[in-house]
């Protein structure tokens, strides 16, 4: 029994013959048992069959066996053709890829340096123009400062002219082209405000400009640095990785023409603001002469109107100083002449006396001998002479007291105007015209 178990087995539910049949579907197992059953001489053996496979088994599962290694290895020399086509062409495709793209970089490079030049071209541009507008401010400040010297000598000569004396306080030319003078110098140190005011807008402007392009410029710089490193990278690289999400956020990235209009509204507002600091710069430079001639002409005509004073009042000076000398001399002359009509005046006394004297005797005569004989009439004609003679000396000499007088006051008043003229001739040529000796020059007040 146990010699029968070794020979005897179960069938497998799914032969193997199964591969040889070509996909043909299964049997029913049981079916097939019932099908091959070769019935064996004992009952101990129902249900089994012989190990052994007959000689078309064998045959087919051989056949089988290598109808199925020939599609196997004619399916794999198919793929491995196919395969190797498609990584062929893979790989040629990834190369011409990689070429493409590393062309694309390379114009990419050359239009990033292209703009990157002329971004730094630019920023230089306005870094020369915001220097000579530095250089425009402090000409314009130190301008601004020095009209303060011609201000403070305007406003002297005019609040020392306030002191002239008398007739002299008068409001001549010199006054006019004083006061010309100052409103000058307002309007000028206002106009220099303005324009330093715009100096100043203008170079915060330009370092505005100057920082976008040096932004864009310093983007352009690092974005060349990467493109650079892109563009030398190969199949061969060592430090190449995987980065699968690199390629997700290329929605929200700008454009090249956004790219390029950027580059172009930073490069042409720099153009705007370096045209506009160079027109900044010639008005500037024109307002500073302009201003510093206007000052030097307008302190010519108040330095001629003082000459031309300085001479009137010297020629006054001098016809006073003449007058004054003829004043004295006849002063002189009549002080003298009172003496004299005094003198007379006083002469006339003792004939008086004696004939006034010799009448009141005479009027003592007795009787007839009281008569008007020509004595008596001598006497009383002697004696109306003499007072006649003292009226005629008294009206000389209140005359000539009166024209003594108003010499006098002749002399005063010449005095007096020539201590006038002289006071003012100080005021005017050692004061004011001594002052104005330090006016500034053309090249200061142009701020140089």
């Amino acid at each position: 029994m146990s010699e029968m178990s070794e020979l005897l087995v179960s069938r497998p539910h799914f032969d193997s013959r199964y591969v040889a049949q070509e996909g043909q579907p299964l049997k029913d197992p049981e079916a097939t048992v019932k099908e091959d059953f070769y019935p064996s001489s004992g009952l101990a053996t129902a249900g089994f069959r012989s190990a052994k496979y007959t000689t078309e088994e064998w045959h087919s599962n051989n056949y089988s066996i290598l109808h199925q290694a020939v599609n196997d290895r004619n399916h794999a020399e198919k793929i491995c053709l196919e395969s190797k086509a498609f990584s062929s062409a893979a790989e040629a495709e990834s190369l011409r890829a990689q070429s493409e793209g590393t062309r694309h970089l390379g114009e990419r490079l050359q239009d990033i340096h292209f703009w990157k030049s002329e971004l730094q071209r630019h920023i230089e541009e306005l870094v020369a123009e915001t220097d000579l507008l530095l250089g425009l401010k402090r000409r314009l400040e130190k301008a601004l400062d020095t009209t303060e010297i011609p201000f403070a000598i305007a406003t002297d000569n005019l609040s020392c002219r306030e002191r002239r004396l008398g007739p002299d306080l008068v409001k001549d030319r010199v006054e006019e082209e004083l006061i010309k003078e100052v409103d000058l110098i307002k309007s000028i140190q206002s106009l220099l405000k303005r324009t330093h005011s715009q100096v100043v807008s203008q170079i915060k402007s330009n370092r505005e400009a100057k920082q976008t392009l040096e932004l864009d410029w310093s983007d352009k710089e690092q974005a060349y640095s990467l493109d650079e490193q892109c563009g030398r990278l190969n199949n061969m690289s060592s430090h190449t990785q995987y980065h699968a999400s690199s390629a997700a956020a290329q929605d929200q990235v700008s454009n090249g023409k956004a790219w390029v209009s950027s580059t172009r509204a930073g490069v042409a507002g720099a153009l705007r603001e370096e045209r506009a600091s160079a027109e900044l710069r010639g008005l500037g430079g024109r307002v500073l002469l302009d201003t510093a001639e206007d000052l030097r002409a307008q302190s010519s005509c108040v330095e001629r109107a003082f000459s031309h004073r300085c001479q009137e009042i010297s020629l006054a000076h001098s016809q006073l100083e003449t007058h004054l000398g003829e004043v004295l001399q006849q002063v002189g002359a009549q002080e003298r002449s009172v003496l004299s009509l005094q003198q007379s005046l006083q002469n006339t006394q003792p004939p008086l006396r004696v004939a006034q004297t010799r009448l009141h005797l005479r009027s003592f005569r007795p009787h007839m001998e009281l008569c008007r004989d020509p004595p008596q009439l001598s006497l009383v004609e002697e004696e109306a002479q003499i007072r006649a003679r003292r009226d005629s000396l008294q009206q000389q000499l209140s005359g000539a007291r009166a024209s003594l007088a108003s010499l006098e006051q002749s002399r005063m008043a010449l005095e007096k105007d020539l201590g006038c003229k002289r006071h003012s001739l100080l005021i005017d040529l050692h004061k004011c015209l001594a002052h104005r000796a330090r006016y500034p020059s053309v090249t200061a007040l142009s701020g140089h």
